[in-house]
């Protein structure tokens, strides 16, 4: 499994005159978020070392590995006002914190989609971590053919003051077929200097729905590969 770490760190001096303009916050605001990263940050460590343990505990006792690999990311403190002005949520630090879920992500790419829920059921059943939301966009795709489970949870993180925060970190599990899709969606659809038409759209959603034919015929020569 491969750990590919995407995270973008933002210093305040960086943000304060980016994020300042496009969600009109003030610098108070951004320096406490600047600083609230950190503990996201080390949630999303926390949650990637639980998850490549899964792994390991996974492929001792079945000799198979569930997870592809992960990667990681950060919203940026821009990112993160745009969307809570976006969404109309009070530019404060505990509107930010009940209401923008997912400062911190950890997208796992897993082999076949059996992968996927069997990962989601060791996650939930884990009592060092609680689940706030699951959405099975699996099971029901988007409208634009996009597959993924997402699951955020809430795990505790010690900070240098020796207190304990609870820091929602959110899980996106999905295919090597799913993640191609997904990846090459957001490069054609959004970028800045283009315009997405409905031909865009259909087509993709076309080629979601045909990946999704090959995982489900990936996962059943897998099934006939394994051993009786």
């Amino acid at each position: 499994m491969i750990l590919e770490k995407n995270a973008r760190y933002t210093s305040f001096k960086l943000t304060r005159a980016a994020a300042g303009a496009a969600a009109r916050a003030d610098e108070g605001l951004i320096e406490q978020q600047c600083r609230l990263q950190t503990l996201y940050r080390g949630g999303m460590r926390q949650l990637c070392a639980q998850l490549e343990f899964i792994d390991d505990q996974f492929r001792a006792e079945n000799d198979h590995d569930p997870i592809h690999h992960m990667e990681c990311r950060m919203k940026t403190v821009e990112s993160i006002l745009e969307k809570a002005e976006r969404h109309g949520l009070p530019l404060t630090v505990e509107s930010i914190r009940t209401g923008v879920r997912d400062i911190a992500g950890v997208r796992v790419i897993c082999n076949y989609i059996d992968d996927v829920y069997r990962l989601a059921e060791l996650i939930m059943a884990r009592d060092d971590l609680t689940v706030v939301r699951v959405s099975d966009y699996i099971a029901k795709p988007k409208e634009n053919g996009y597959r993924s489970l997402h699951i955020v949870v809430q795990l505790p993180v010690r900070t240098s003051a020796g207190t304990t925060e609870d820091i929602p970190v959110e899980i996106q599990l999905r295919t090597v077929a799913m993640d191609a899709w997904a990846s090459l969606e957001h490069e054609m659809m959004y970028k800045p200097d283009r315009k997405a038409v409905e031909i865009d759209r259909m087509k993709l959603k076309i080629c979601a729905d045909e990946l999704a034919g090959v995982d489900r015929y990936m996962q059943e020569i897998y099934k006939q590969l394994e051993p009786v």
